[in-house]
């Protein structure tokens, strides 16, 4: 099929690449000169494993010509299927701005208006329940002058891809949930997704209603996140009592009403799903009167983690005028994301505290740059490791795991570890977060 993505960054980029392997023919359309030029090129705008491979396999000189990049919104009239992949940020009131999403659909309309033929567009942008039937769809209308259902098709489609594994969460997904409000648009998501479902082993496929289907997506990150959240407070626990929250973990896994994934209990959850979801529905169940206790506790306990690690810290060392290494930017590892990552509230802690950061990340670092540009920033963990009075492990790279000699060069050897990735030794005062 011909398909267009509205939207260039971690979801569009990576959905783009994605649907060009299975073989349809893709034009991504962003309003960013420098993103398109990229992707025309052959190379990827954004790290995420498995994404470069992609991209330069279906675009720019030497790819299958399968994937293109524009900032024309005109190119949507030679594809049958648009997909809305824009950004709804967090408002300070944990609302989402649907000002992009909504700005994009105002265009694609009336880009729509010049179209004879049906086209169904989708949303895959993570909106509020309701906002496709009773925001974009109106939009849309309004815009092309024409009326969902008879000239063209709406529904919504949620994305499940993790930062770090977005590409692989794609290929073999635990679900693909398809929300439509008309028969027609239902088909033709369907046929989209017709190739990976014979690629990916036929995994299950939810056909609901637009609604539904943005639910299903808040539903499925409240509910990790409140698991993140319940095992790190259970760590806590643990924690006062001397247990190791690990152990504790690995025996509760055994039961299959919990299972071990999500079970690593830590420093908490960031990037630009988790927080932003589970604010956004706690806002809009408030605003339509009910009170989301589970969901608000999810979020106080995942707050409070960074500050408890510093807490960990202040047992050990004064900081103050001291260098204290902060290992890992990135809200996780495999991305360079560091939307909402814990360690930007460790360094603001530290900053509150007077230490002089020096921080490390193998990706992220530019990136954390925007955020503290007076931070000092090197290209080894060794390089932060060397002087200084402590160490803060924020994000479980592997290379982590690795350090040994290295903190040899520090001035005091105070590592307080809130991912569990790096060994106790003797030479060093080890303090894990949550055992």
């Amino acid at each position: 099929m011909d398909v267009s993505i509205i939207g260039s960054g971690y979801v569009g980029t990576t959905v783009a690449a994605c649907f060009a392997d299975l073989g349809h023919d893709v034009v991504n359309v962003d309003v960013d000169e420098a993103t398109v030029e990229a992707l025309n090129t052959g190379d990827a705008p954004i790290h995420e494993e498995g994404l470069a491979d992609l991209v330069a396999a279906h675009a720019g000189p030497d790819g299958t010509g399968r994937l293109r990049a524009t900032t024309d919104y005109g190119a949507v009239l030679d594809t049958d299927v648009t997909f809305l992949c824009l950004p709804t940020p967090q408002r300070d009131d944990g609302s989402i701005d649907r000002s992009v999403v909504e700005a994009g659909a105002k265009t694609l309309g009336e880009t729509l208006a010049e179209k004879d033929g049906w086209h169904t567009v989708v949303v895959k942008s993570t909106v509020v329940p309701g906002t496709t039937a009773e925001t974009i769809t109106p939009l849309l209308e309004s815009a092309a002058g024409k009326t969902a259902g008879e000239a063209f098709g709406v529904g919504m489609n949620p994305e499940f891809l993790r930062e770090g594994s977005a590409v692989a969460d794609f290929r073999d997904p635990d679900k693909v949930v398809l929300g439509a409000d008309d028969e027609r648009a239902r088909e033709d998501m369907a046929a989209v997704f017709a190739p990976l479902r014979e690629r990916a082993d036929d995994p299950p496929v939810v056909e609901t209603d637009t609604k539904t289907a943005e639910m299903v997506k808040y539903a499925n990150n409240g509910f990790l996140a409140a698991k993140v959240s319940l095992i790190n407070d259970i760590g806590n626990v643990c924690k006062e009592f001397g247990v190791d929250a690990y152990e504790v973990a690995e025996a509760i896994a055994l039961d299959d009403r919990i299972g071990a994934q999500f079970l690593r209990s830590g420093l908490g959850w960031g990037g630009s799903c988790f927080p932003k979801d589970t604010h956004a529905i706690t806002a809009a169940a408030t605003d339509a009167g009910y009170d989301p206790a589970m969901l608000e506790a999810a979020i106080a306990v995942n707050d409070r983690q960074p500050e408890r690690l510093l807490d960990l810290l202040d047992e050990h060392a004064d900081v103050t005028g001291e260098r204290v290494a902060v290992l890992g930017l990135a809200f996780k590892p495999g991305t360079d994301d560091v939307r909402n990552a814990r360690a930007l509230d460790v360094i603001a802690g530290l900053r509150e505290r007077d230490a002089d950061v020096v921080a490390y990340d193998p990706v992220a670092t530019e990136n954390a740059r925007e955020h503290y540009p007076d931070v000092e920033y090197v290209d080894a963990a060794a390089a932060a490791l060397d002087g200084a009075v402590a160490a803060l492990v924020t994000t479980d790279w592997d290379e982590f795991a690795a350090l040994d000699t290295e903190f040899d060069a520090m001035d005091r050897r105070v590592v307080v570890d809130g991912r569990r990735v790096v060994e106790r030794r003797d030479g060093i005062t080890y303090e894990g977060l949550t055992w």
